[in-house]
């Protein structure tokens, strides 16, 4: 399926669309700097993370094809599910907590959001991971997924999405002007990789790690 016709029927992809938007016009309108907008999408990415992290522990069933744990490829246990599921909420979490030192590191002028601004953008992701987390939900007990692979995919997502942000950062994304394309080309990162997440809960066998 190409990714058109999968913006087509997807959809999750349109509310994840207007989520990025509300969070593009409510900097604007409110004059946010880049640490404020990062802060938003710290909270989307933990937000992407505590679904992954039930999503995980919801498998019935699963593969460990090409993946290991110490150095052997574990069974698809409930015991398996556990550890893997512990193992990426302690990764995920640290790298997170290091995350938000960096940008409240770097924020010394205070947050310049509005309680409102930030609150809904926070709601708008929620509900649309939400959704994304359900929709996962039932394709993967309807096949067997490989569990290394929805380990690794959140990094996979938010990897390109905070990558642009810095880069932003880094260019000069102090202006409205700069700042407003950078959010666009986050947008459009976001959504790429949101859709590659479902074409790969379409699949009937589980990708390679």
């Amino acid at each position: 399926m190409s990714l058109r016709t999968q913006f087509q029927s997807d959809k999750s992809v349109l509310p994840l669309l207007l989520s990025n938007l509300l969070t593009i016009v409510w900097a604007v309108a409110e004059g946010w700097r880049i640490v404020d907008v990062m802060l938003v999408y710290w909270v989307q990415s933990v937000v992407i993370g505590y679904y992954n992290y039930h999503r995980i522990m919801d498998l019935k069933k699963f593969s460990t094809e090409n993946f290991t744990m110490n150095n052997r490829r574990p069974n698809p246990t409930p015991e398996t599910k556990k550890k893997v599921a512990g193992f990426f909420a302690l990764h995920y979490g640290v790298f997170h907590l290091a995350y938000i030192a960096f940008i409240l590191g770097d924020n010394s002028g205070g947050i310049e959001m509005s309680t409102i601004g930030i609150m809904a953008c926070v709601i708008a992701f929620v509900l649309n991971h939400r959704y994304s987390y359900r929709y996962n939900k039932e394709r993967d007990s309807k096949r067997v997924p490989n569990i290394g692979t929805i380990m690794f995919f959140p990094y996979a997502r938010i990897v390109p999405m905070h990558l642009t942000i810095g880069l932003a950062a880094s260019q000069g994304g102090g202006s409205m002007k700069a700042l407003v394309i950078f959010l666009g080309l986050k947008t459009v990162a976001d959504i790429i990789m949101h859709m590659v997440e479902h074409a790969d809960a379409r699949q009937k066998n589980p990708r390679p790690v």
